[in-house]
């Protein structure tokens, strides 16, 4: 079983940056695929960022690639989300998720732990 704590949200301006972190718990950190997903209020949750168990893959929807970096050190039993060049459609809450097995998947709905989420803010 693995616990998520989300951290590193908060307010910032359009073009600026914010690095999110998530610590594990747990002794199968290293076999479980990672994502980041936000949500709106009235909206569906929707992928941000994925990456294999590994870190050997990545994935980013549209409306991030280029702007924002997954990674994980295993060591640590941490995955972070270095997000830059922040528009203020990236508001939302951010949700840091784990899957059971190493691949990534794009569905919220296949994911099995989630942290608490960071709120974050970009103003214009």
């Amino acid at each position: 079983q693995v616990q998520l704590v989300e951290s590193g949200g908060g307010l910032v301006q359009a073009g600026g940056s914010l690095r999110l972190s998530c610590v594990a718990s747990g002794r199968t950190f290293s076999s479980v695929a990672m994502g980041w997903f936000r949500q709106v209020p009235g909206k569906e949750r929707d992928i941000v960022a994925g990456i294999t168990w590994n870190g050997g893959s990545t994935y980013y929807s549209d409306s991030v690639t280029g702007r924002f970096t997954i990674s994980r050190d295993n060591a640590k039993n941490t995955v972070y989300l270095q997000m830059n060049s922040l528009k203020p459609e990236d508001t939302a809450v951010y949700y840091c998720a784990g899957r059971t097995v190493g691949r990534i998947s794009r569905s919220s709905y296949e994911y099995d732990y989630w942290g608490q989420g960071t709120q974050v803010t970009v103003s214009s």
